[in-house]
């Protein structure tokens, strides 16, 4: 990532567009929600740290 993500607002991942899979994501107040940019539908919501440990387990590298 060469930028921060913006707070506060959905951004879509820097990772949909290869995928081509439409996914944003909301940092903001000690969560992170991921929702489906294309389709209404739910919004999954995790406290900070446990999106943190995910982002770091780099696990779609494996």
């Amino acid at each position: 990532m060469t930028k921060l993500p913006p707070t506060g607002t959905w951004y879509k991942s820097s990772r949909s567009d290869a995928a081509k899979q439409c996914v944003e994501v909301f940092l903001g107040d000690g969560k992170v929600g991921v929702r489906d940019s294309e389709a209404v539908g739910p919004e999954l919501w995790f406290p900070e740290e446990a999106w943190r440990s995910f982002i770091d387990s780099r696990v779609w590298d494996r």
